[in-house]
């Protein structure tokens, strides 16, 4: 019998099934949450995260896992080894608040199929792509 694969991989026990929770370290996490709340709007929960339902409305029903090579630029200006991908509801609103809150936007691309995408700093220098999926 052929042995299934799909978007988590191959059907047998033991392998990813999806992404369980997104960890950043920050010498300040009280404000870099502050501004992960105010800014790009998470509702941070009691204990100081937040909770991404992968059913929420207009999310989409994938999450894309990729390896770059060490000598890519698609990172930079951040120095981190790890950059996230928020898919967004309304990019134009949200980088609306980016701007508003002081922050840059490093760059915007909207003739990508996939939807449109930008590229902000988080007040830690991690590089954060943003993602409105085409619909």
């Amino acid at each position: 019998m052929a042995e299934k694969t799909g978007i988590a991989g191959s059907a047998s026990p033991g392998r990813i099934t999806g992404v369980g929770g997104v960890f950043l370290q920050s010498r300040d996490p009280r404000a870099l949450g502050a501004w992960y709340r105010d800014v790009l709007g998470l509702q941070l929960e009691s204990w100081g995260g937040a909770l991404l339902r992968h059913d929420a409305p207009q999310h989409p029903p994938v999450l894309a896992w990729n390896v770059f090579d060490q000598a890519s630029d698609y990172f930079e200006p951040s120095k981190c080894e790890v950059m996230i991908n928020y898919a967004v509801d309304d990019l134009d609103a949200l980088l609306a608040k980016v701007i508003a809150h002081g922050s840059t936007v490093i760059k915007r691309d909207d003739s990508d199929p996939h939807g449109k995408f930008a590229w902000i700093l988080d007040p830690d220098g991690n590089k954060i792509e943003l993602w409105e999926p085409t619909r």
